[in-house]
């Protein structure tokens, strides 16, 4: 066995959930795109699978999967239901991804096992109308009161599993920047069940291009009162548990776009081969051909840099760097090859009754979510002119 192979373990779960995808999930994928119906019950399914708590411990109700075989299941979910996938890997990698990173074992205790199993669904609010990649400058605030409890006012745009969510960790302002440190500074988080608070409300929900039937809301926050005990990790300090969250995350966005891209990519290649022009199927064409072969590289290439960023993080080594490639480079290659789908399908690729489009919509957000290509490449050049212009400095 070679370091690539699956184990058997993996091949175990993705069996079966390959089952669930193709039984359950795939024939019902393009009505809720159309109708935009969030598929509650499929989302529980996967709960009792153990697949909404993949890498949750198992003793807070998680399966304890390591971070390679969820880029694998990510892939998969994608390659049957973009709109499903990104609930899977929010609610993972976001929600329970902050309260493992920054939680007290009472908050985990409280909150993971009902997020794990999927009784409830895990929301993280940290994008406002104001601010999007720019989050240091969000606008919500958080004032606490002599007896130690929390007043939150102010709102949150783009929030996934907004309106159905029951368990919310959401980031406000408690304190302003100190002298010479990042307006993040002075950024805190904070975890709460919709079920125990008052003036909480859900505001507009989306009406979006792709991933339709995944919950997308505004979140409006009006002196919300939440107990002491409601702050998730260091006071100011959550800014350095966001970007462990997010970097964590560029690993199920980068999969993401990897499994739908795949998909693309595989009908495409299926119907090139059948499909029959002047005589001869298009595949004999070396135009349609070789771009099959350019997209079967850069697909495996995505496949590549994350797994090396998923075992990075495995290991307790830094990842950052590596999950801005993995997520730059999936995602980028990811949509490309849906694009080159609907292509080759010309004007079948471009109408609802094939899935390609479909595809490509759902996949377009991956080059925007969890930070967008742009971040990922200031990330990456950073670390490209740090090393260069170390190497460059006079002895």
């Amino acid at each position: 066995m070679t370091a690539y192979d699956l184990t058997t373990d993996q091949r175990t779960i993705l069996n079966s959930l390959q089952a669930f995808l193709k039984n359950k999930v795939a024939p019902g994928a393009a009505e809720r795109d159309r109708t935009s119906e969030f598929p509650a019950d499929l989302a529980r399914e996967l709960g009792d699978m153990g697949v909404m708590g993949a890498q949750t411990p198992e003793e807070y109700g998680g399966s304890g999967l390591d971070t390679a075989t969820f880029a694998l299941i990510i892939e998969e979910i994608a390659a049957y239901d973009g709109s499903l996938c990104l609930t899977v890997a929010s609610h993972n990698s976001l929600c329970q991804g902050h309260i493992l990173v920054a939680g007290t074992e009472a908050q985990k205790r409280k909150f993971l096992p009902d997020l794990a199993s999927a009784r409830v669904f895990g929301a993280w609010g940290l994008t406002e109308p104001e601010s999007g990649s720019d989050s240091g400058g969000l606008k919500t605030r958080a004032v606490q009161n002599p007896d130690g409890s929390w007043v939150l006012n102010g709102s949150k745009n783009f929030i996934t599993q907004g309106s159905v969510g029951g368990t919310y960790v959401v980031l406000a302002r408690t304190d302003a920047p100190r002298a010479g440190r990042s307006k993040t500074d002075g950024i805190s988080a904070f975890v709460f069940n919709r079920s125990e608070v008052q003036g909480f409300s859900v505001g507009r929900k989306e009406d979006k291009l792709g991933l339709r039937s995944s919950d997308t809301a505004q979140l409006i926050f009006s002196d919300m009162t939440l107990p002491a005990e409601a702050l998730l990790g260091t006071r100011g300090q959550a800014f350095r548990d966001v970007m462990r969250v997010l970097d964590g995350g560029r690993i199920g966005i980068a999969s993401m776009g990897l499994g739908l891209g795949r998909a693309a990519f595989e009908y495409a290649a299926r119907y090139s081969a059948s499909r029959e022009q002047f005589g001869r199927p298009i595949a004999a064409n070396e135009g349609v051909a070789f771009r099959l072969a350019d997209m079967d590289v850069e697909l495996e290439a995505a496949r590549l840099l994350i797994r090396k960023a998923a075992d990075l993080k495995d290991a307790g080594a830094d990842f950052a760097l590596a999950a801005a490639r993995a997520k730059l480079y999936a995602t980028e290659v990811g949509v490309r090859a849906c694009d080159e789908a609907i292509q080759f399908l010309g004007g079948y690729g471009y109408i609802r009754e094939y899935p390609v489009e479909r595809f490509w919509r759902d996949n377009r957000l991956t080059r925007i979510g969890e930070g967008t290509s742009e971040v990922q490449r200031m990330v990456i050049s950073r670390a490209v002119l740090a090393k260069y212009s170390e190497a460059l400095t006079p002895t």
